[in-house]
């Protein structure tokens, strides 16, 4: 039985059980925030409950390391989504401590990429045609640094109304401790 096929059965029985019943709510978020946070396991449950979050209490957004690596990416497509379309009039960009894209080694994942299967002549293709690995593939130096970073893109971002506050913190991974490193009062 693969996870998926695990996946699906217990589904079943959440359903016929009904017990969606307890996270009904709408697509706008009540506490009017959108957060970009790590995809980290860590953080499924914890951040939520360290920041006395329900759902559909904010639109919250993960990839790895918490970063905005395009100005006109999917990322900040969606802050802007839920800023103009759900309402947020707040942004939260929250790291974590021991974040995995801290001192990411690019070349080490382009090594594990041609271990799984990709040819070298498929990533050579893709560094002619402009994807370069080492970019694409980093991570920062801390996490301060990247948290730092993803709240200037927001901050300084063209299609940002005035008046949408941009915050930056870091999460323990452990403890759910918050630390702001960026506040915008």
């Amino acid at each position: 039985m693969t996870i998926l096929s695990e996946i699906l059965e217990y589904n079943q029985k959440f359903v016929e059980n009904k017990e969606y019943e307890t996270y009904i709510t709408d697509k706008y978020p009540e506490k009017k925030i959108v957060i970009l946070t790590c995809m980290d396991a860590r953080l499924v449950e914890l951040l939520q409950k360290a920041m006395n979050l329900r759902n559909g209490d904010a639109k919250i957004i993960k990839n790895a390391g918490a970063i905005i690596t395009q100005p006109f990416g999917s990322v900040v497509r969606s802050i802007l989504i839920g800023i103009y379309e759900f309402n947020a009039d707040e942004v939260l960009i929250i790291g974590h401590s021991g974040c995995g894209m801290t001192q990411l080694n690019s070349d080490a994942i382009v090594e594990k990429i041609k271990a799984r299967g990709i040819s070298t002549t498929v990533l050579d293709t893709l560094e002619n045609s402009g994807i370069k690995m080492n970019r694409f593939l980093r991570g920062f130096n801390s996490v301060e640094e990247g948290v730092r970073n993803s709240v200037n893109v927001i901050r300084n971002h063209p299609l940002m109304p005035e008046g949408v506050h941009v915050h930056g913190l870091i999460i323990d991974s452990e403890t759910g401790k918050l630390d702001m490193v960026v506040d915008e009062a």
